[in-house]
């Protein structure tokens, strides 16, 4: 008589499920970081070609870089205070980095109209090539940034539920991950247009 096979799965320990959730999300960060540096290798390959043009970047930008780094910074408090399970604070560091996040997309949006009040467009006949890069560049750092205003929302309404605890904040952890990580991509981007433009 065939032995029978046992099917059940044992439940997954929270630390499996941090270590498989942190590489999937390794492995996201990767794919952004690959496609920005393809993106950034065919700027330069294309500024090679002689009929480049250039422009100053509006002064947004700097104030978007700011308000990016801030935003970093306040994700950090909000590590710092659930590890310590100061819950109480928590939600206000979370919204603090959401409003901060917020404001960044804004400055993007003030920039790009500054850039079209000096006609500089994304496409159409008085565009150019240098233009459109600086628009797509932007514009898909800007969608990215979405995806962590959406991931800061949740973490701020599970803040206010407290729904956190200095042992059990994996939510947290992740999109500090995230949102640093697209903290260092635009400020990377910001420095390349700026020194590359």
């Amino acid at each position: 008589m065939a032995q029978e096979v046992n099917m059940t799965q044992e439940p997954m320990t929270p630390e499996i499920r941090e270590k498989s959730r942190k590489f999937l999300l390794w492995i996201g960060l990767v794919s952004i970081a690959m496609m920005f540096a393809g993106l950034t290798s065919g700027y330069i390959v294309r500024r090679q070609t002689g009929t480049w043009m250039k422009f100053d970047l509006p002064f947004t930008f700097w104030i978007s870089t700011a308000v990016i780094i801030i935003s970093s910074i306040s994700m950090n408090w909000s590590v710092q205070l659930v590890k310590k399970n100061a819950l109480k604070m928590l939600p206000n560091a979370a919204l603090i980095t959401l409003i901060l996040g917020i404001g960044f997309g804004v400055c993007q949006f003030i920039s790009w109209a500054a850039l079209i009040s000096r006609n500089i467009y994304f496409t159409g006949a008085e565009s150019s090539a240098s233009a459109s890069y600086l628009y797509i560049l932007c514009a898909l750092h800007l969608c990215h940034v979405v995806g962590g205003l959406i991931a800061l929302t949740v973490v701020y309404f599970k803040s206010l539920r407290t729904k956190y605890s200095a042992d059990n904040y994996l939510g947290i952890k992740l999109c500090a991950i995230y949102w640093h990580f697209l903290d260092a991509l635009w400020v990377y981007l910001f420095l390349f247009m700026l020194i590359m433009r």
